[in-house]
């Protein structure tokens, strides 16, 4: 069995390495190309560092098949050094999955963008870690009928966070119109959980089997991340550029709208009886033109202006559906708002390109909620 498991340790080594290089390579490619798109806005440069938190996080799984191939080498596999390692690799390991799900779009809402709550999971993280550092040294392994008790918190820790990626990674690639890859998603996340289970729960440990399955998932993962980082780039590149677009409001309830990488030529189009979303548009038009600073962008949320993002969604699927966008160039809500932090998003046009019919504004401020936009002009 030894040989399955050096095999286990050598494959894992080279597998990740190679992942981890790819996902690299291919960020600063990304980088590169797209960089005015990654990085546009006056103040704040909102590079997107997923994909490189997830190389990252590949070239920890290099270094813990490393620890285990000299662990397993060196017979210090079962010393409590040995334990540290692996648990010191397990909290990096986590934070860099972590850091890379900041920047997952479709993460779960307290997780994307939120630096506070990434913190405390953080912290979280390494207190788990250090309790079970701490079981483990003074409880003498705390195994109870073939139960390894100072692993429960680990593993519980390694469920919430392969839910974080599971989530993520599903609505990633389903609003990216790759349903089969979301549910293969899934599968893979749960065989990278399921994989874990022996260490705590012994009674299970095939250890030919356990290999096996922990290649195929991280294998499995490695492969998705590449997808994902294709997805990304194709992405970006149906991305309009901000020097394009122009968004006029004509009259009340109409817009005229121009992006050319969307086959949308000076595109008119009626909210008719749709007011809300036509009223919300305007707002953001009215803030992005004549606002400065955070006056700019409008906080979305329970104690925002608008107070749910479906809102937000609702305003792109109304152009779309009333400019009758065919599949292949319907707009989604990234090309035409821009998420600055906090809860904030801000139109995503140049503020020169943007005119406001003054008979539309004045209409617009005279409504006893609209009054405060006054302050604006």
């Amino acid at each position: 069995m030894n040989d399955v498991i050096q095999f286990h340790n050598l494959s894992h080594i080279f597998i990740s390495l190679i992942g981890a290089t790819l996902l690299l390579v291919i960020y600063f490619n990304i980088r590169k190309r797209f960089s005015q798109i990654l990085e546009e806005g006056e103040k704040q440069k909102r590079v997107d560092r997923g994909l490189l938190y997830l190389s990252l996080a590949m070239f920890v799984w290099v270094c813990s098949g490393l620890w285990a191939y000299l662990g397993s080498r060196f017979s210090f596999d079962t010393a409590f050094v040995f334990q540290v390692g692996v648990n010191l690799l397990s909290i990096v390991n986590n934070m860099f999955l972590l850091l890379a799900l900041y920047y997952f779009y479709y993460a779960p809402a307290f997780i994307y963008k939120n630096e506070r709550n990434v913190r405390i999971i953080i912290g979280i993280i390494i207190l788990v870690t250090g309790s079970t550092l701490a079981v483990s040294y003074f409880g003498g392994g705390g195994v109870y009928k073939n139960v390894n008790i100072s692993s429960i918190p680990d593993l519980l820790l390694s469920g919430f966070l392969c839910y974080l990626l599971m989530v993520s990674m599903y609505k990633t690639f389903l609003y990216r119109g790759l349903r089969l890859v979301a549910i293969l998603s899934a599968v893979v996340v749960t065989l990278i959980f399921l994989s874990q289970l022996p260490e705590v729960f012994l009674s299970m440990n095939d250890a030919f089997s356990n290999y096996m399955i922990k290649i195929v998932a991280k294998t499995s993962l490695i492969s998705l991340f590449l997808v994902l980082a294709t997805t990304w780039v194709i992405q970006l590149a149906n991305t309009p550029r901000v020097n394009e677009m122009q968004l006029t409001f004509l009259d009340w309830s109409l817009i005229q709208i121009s992006i050319p990488s969307k086959n949308m030529d000076n595109k008119k189009v009626d909210f008719g009886s749709r007011t809300t979303q036509y009223k919300n548009l305007l707002k953001f038009a009215i803030r992005r033109k004549y606002g400065n600073g955070d006056d700019s962008s409008m906080s979305i949320g329970a104690s925002g202006e608008i107070k749910n993002q479906t809102y937000l969604s609702r305003i792109i699927d109304d152009i779309n559906e009333i400019g009758g966008q065919e599949e292949n160039t319907k707009l989604e809500r990234r090309d035409l708002f821009t998420f600055i932090g906090e809860g904030k998003y801000r139109l995503r046009m140049l503020p020169e390109h943007i005119t406001v019919d003054q008979n539309v504004l004045q209409e617009f401020i005279a409504q006893s909620e609209n009054r405060a936009y006054s302050s604006f002009l």
